[in-house]
C-alpha cells in the first residue's frame, strides 16, 4: 500500500519568514525514515496510513508547543498494493513529455 501525502504546515503568528519552523517540520519528516520530497510549496512523503499520519501528528504537536496559530494543507493519494509512487508519478509524466 502506498499513501502519498503532500503537506504544507507553518505558523501564522511568527512573521513573514517561517523557514526555521519549516526546517523543524522537515527534520521530523527526515527522522521518520519515510521517503519524501521537499519543494517550494510543501513536502510530499510516502508511507503507510499509520506512518504518514504519525508524521503529520508529530509536526502539528511540535509547532503547537510555541505557535498560537498554525496553517496546514494536507492532500492524500492512496493506492492499494503499490509502493514507489513518489518517484513513479513524476517519471510517468516526464516520459510522456519526452515522447
Amino acid at each position: 500500500m502506498s499513501l502519498l501525502a503532500e503537506m504544507s504546515i507553518f505558523p501564522m503568528d511568527k512573521g513573514s519568514s517561517v523557514s526555521p519552523y519549516v526546517a523543524r517540520m522537515v527534520q521530523i519528516i527526515r527522522d521518520s525514515g519515510l521517503d519524501y520530497s521537499l519543494h517550494a510549496m510543501g513536502t510530499t512523503l510516502e508511507g503507510s496510513w499509520p506512518e504518514v499520519m504519525d508524521v503529520v501528528d508529530n509536526c502539528f504537536k511540535d509547532l503547537e508547543q510555541d505557535c498560537d496559530r498554525i496553517y496546514m494543507v494536507l492532500k492524500l493519494d492512496y493506492k492499494k498494493q503499490e509502493q514507489g509512487q513518489l518517484e513513479h508519478k513524476v517519471q510517468a509524466v516526464e516520459e510522456r513529455i519526452q515522447s
